[in-house]
């Protein structure tokens, strides 16, 4: 289980750089991006605890029943993922509406704030190019 959130780690922290690249350029993608860099955050920490999901959903609900429900996390960090849940749905599915460069920015800057929780949590994390 370490292997796997090791490897959860290191793409959540490669996809954030890929998000905070494609701000202005393509502000639908960063969105995404900024997306699955919490999503696989979130993996890793829930793996480093010895729990896995195999949807999407999954993860989200644990995130709200067993970090912000209990007290472990602000509120806000839920309201983060749920903002950056919707963006990437608008991102990849939302047919003609687009996600703003405004959007995109706030939705990197929240999953920053994401990957920084989880980092607390297990300051053993690698940060930065480590």
């Amino acid at each position: 289980m370490k292997e796997f959130a090791a490897a959860e780690w290191q793409r959540a922290r490669r996809t954030l750089g890929s998000g905070q690249q494609l701000i202005s350029s393509d502000p639908d993608s960063a969105a995404s991006r900024a997306y699955y860099a919490a999503f696989h955050a979130v993996t890793c920490l829930f793996a480093l605890r010895g729990q896995s999901f195999s949807k999407h959903s999954a993860v989200r609900a644990a995130l709200h029943r067993e970090l912000i429900r209990s007290g472990e996390w602000p509120a806000e960090l839920g309201q983060a993922y749920d903002l950056l849940l919707d963006l990437r749905e608008t991102a990849d599915y939302g047919g003609m509406s687009r996600v703003s460069a405004a959007d995109a920015r706030n939705a990197v800057q929240k999953a920053a704030a994401i990957l920084d929780a989880v980092r607390r949590a297990h300051p053993e994390l690698p940060q930065g190019d480590e």
